[in-house]
């Protein structure tokens, strides 16, 4: 029995092709701070998001309250280069490596999951 390798390499212009976006055309993106491993955010995609993502190097998303794209720290200053994405082995969720240039949340705090539920 032949094992898939963990690390392969999927060239950019069939990446897009290769995931399973919601009825809304979105796809979840949950970033991940590439040196310490720390979970950043979650954010939404779309097709255009993700080739502007590829295209500059920097992480795009799909606002789903503003019906618009945004690239990541356009404010703020606080962008995220793009290190890796990865997705899952059903297609349907990515997870992205960045450098991040300041706090990933608009609250200042380096990540937005800083809330603990109580289990």
């Amino acid at each position: 029995m032949t094992s898939a390798n963990p690390k392969s390499k999927i060239p950019k212009g069939h990446f897009v092709e290769n995931l399973k976006f919601n009825e809304a055309g979105l796809i979840p993106a949950i970033v991940q701070d590439a040196a310490s491993g720390q979970v950043l955010m979650m954010a939404w995609a779309n097709a255009e998001s993700l080739r502007l993502m590829l295209s500059s190097g920097e992480t795009w998303f799909w606002s789903r309250s503003r019906q618009e794209l945004w690239h990541k720290g356009a404010t703020s200053g606080n962008t995220q280069k793009v290190r890796e994405i990865f997705y899952d082995c059903d297609g349907d969720t990515l997870l992205i490596t960045v450098d991040a240039a300041g706090p990933a949340c608009h609250t200042g705090n380096v990540s937005c999951f800083f809330s603990k539920l109580e289990v």
